[in-house]
């Protein structure tokens, strides 16, 4: 049997109350002794992770409770050298694969679900850099990657396809390029971030995506996102007024069809999601057989001194575990599967790419399933005292309802019963 991701009870947990934090402790907006970047992957992936964590951990649940832009987090984050974790090291990245990408997202989502978020997201636009066929991926990717490395760059997503409202039209004043005019919603991480990927309809019916610093003129972050889960991911409006796109910075052009490989993205988008319900899953575990250890009271039916000695208690952490295994486990070949996805580039053919979509669908739905089920059952085990604000234990459960919201997963479970009947794959969209 594969052994389990998680802590030992008796070991030191960077959410645990008594945790301290690597650096100077310090209330919420004291970033304290951020520390030197990892210089090497392998430093990235052990202490350097280990001790951001310990770091989200000390303030996660006051800043859960408070709300709000996580500035002082988020440079955390930047000084950590993570947002350099999937460029080439060819482009002065750390050259992390998938694997410790999504990894990393799951330890983080642990303790903070929204920074999580935040994070992976940012990775998500870098990828994006990378898959797609326009002049701002071809002609100046390994510009826009060796920049995001040098300078720590963060990115912040404007894209979300089902928002059509920002539109684009050609800009006769400057002779090329376009004019951005409209709103984005759920544009999360937008908030402090440095670049954003921004999609636009056309006046002809068309779609483009494209690159703008989030400074540019023009641009307005609003501070409006007040979802009562996942409450530090920025995920509120980005309003455009007459803002520049060039031509050398589009993603996408519009006609432009996508490859194969180009809308392995959304397949990506979809297993960063994964993760983030599964370490949701993780984190409330954890969080809830450590306080039925050290807190929890046996039931006086029960017969027994301890609550962990009580059968049913027993049984049901039991049941709860195998939730958050089947998701792991299915989650692991998901991530496998696109990896070799990616590597055969434009050999990629529609039907691998609708194998990929299938397995990711899998796993989404059985993390889903998990993060939601596990951060509402705890409170069965742990009791009426553990709903305390004082722990903090509902935020796992917030947190997971509202992220599965994301898009619908009865749709994932309609693709794979339509496939096993049929045969039919899912087709290439935003979501799938």
């Amino acid at each position: 049997m594969t052994a389990p991701v998680l802590q030992r009870l008796d070991d030191a947990s960077p959410t645990s109350p008594d945790a301290t934090p690597v650096g100077r402790a310090g209330p919420v907006g004291d970033a304290g002794d951020v520390g030197p970047a990892a210089s090497s992957l392998a430093e990235l992936l052990g202490s350097g992770v280990d001790r951001l964590v310990e770091q989200l951990a000390a303030t996660a649940v006051q800043r859960d409770r408070e709300g709000g832009h996580a500035a002082e987090q988020r440079e955390l984050i930047r000084a950590s050298g993570l947002l350099a974790l999937t460029i080439p090291e060819a482009h002065g990245g750390l050259g992390g694969g998938l694997p410790e990408f999504f990894q990393v997202v799951r330890r983080v989502a642990r303790v903070d679900s929204a920074l999580a978020h935040v994070l992976a997201f940012h990775h998500l636009q870098l990828f994006g850099v990378s898959l797609y066929g326009g002049p701002a991926a071809t002609a100046h990717g390994a510009r826009h990657l060796r920049e995001t490395a040098e300078q720590r760059l963060f990115w912040g997503n404007a894209l979300n396809p089902a928002d059509t409202r920002l539109t684009a039209v050609r800009d006769e004043r400057e002779g090329a390029g376009w004019r951005l005019d409209g709103v984005k919603s759920f544009c999360s991480g937008a908030l402090g971030s440095d670049r954003l990927t921004v999609s636009a309809t056309t006046g002809d019916g068309g779609f483009l995506i494209g690159i703008v610093p989030t400074r540019r003129e023009g641009v307005h972050v609003e501070q409006d996102w007040d979802a009562f889960g996942q409450r530090q991911t920025d995920s509120g409006t980005v309003r455009f007024d007459a803002v520049r796109l060039d031509d050398d910075e589009l993603l996408q052009v519009p006609g432009q069809s996508p490859t194969p490989r180009a809308t392995l993205r959304s397949q990506i988008a979809q297993l960063i999601m994964t993760h983030l319900y599964l370490g949701i899953g993780e984190g409330a575990f954890d969080e809830a057989r450590r306080y039925t250890a050290t807190r929890g009271r046996a039931w006086s039916a029960s017969g027994v001194a301890r609550a962990v000695d009580d059968p049913l208690v027993q049984h049901r952490y039991g049941d709860l575990w195998l939730k958050v295994r089947a998701a792991q486990a299915v989650a692991a070949d998901a991530v496998d599967l696109l990896r070799r996805a990616l590597a055969l580039g434009d050999a990629l053919t529609a039907q691998e790419r609708g194998e990929v979509a299938l397995a990711g669908a899998e796993a989404k739905v059985l993390a889903h399933r998990a993060g939601v089920e596990v951060s509402s059952q705890l409170f069965e085990l742990t009791g009426a005292r553990s709903t305390s604000a004082e722990f903090g234990l509902d935020r796992f459960w917030r947190n997971a309802r509202v992220h599965t919201l994301h898009d619908p997963v009865d749709y994932k479970l309609r693709d794979l019963g339509r496939f096993f009947l049929d045969g039919r794959i899912p087709d290439p969209t935003a979501y799938s």
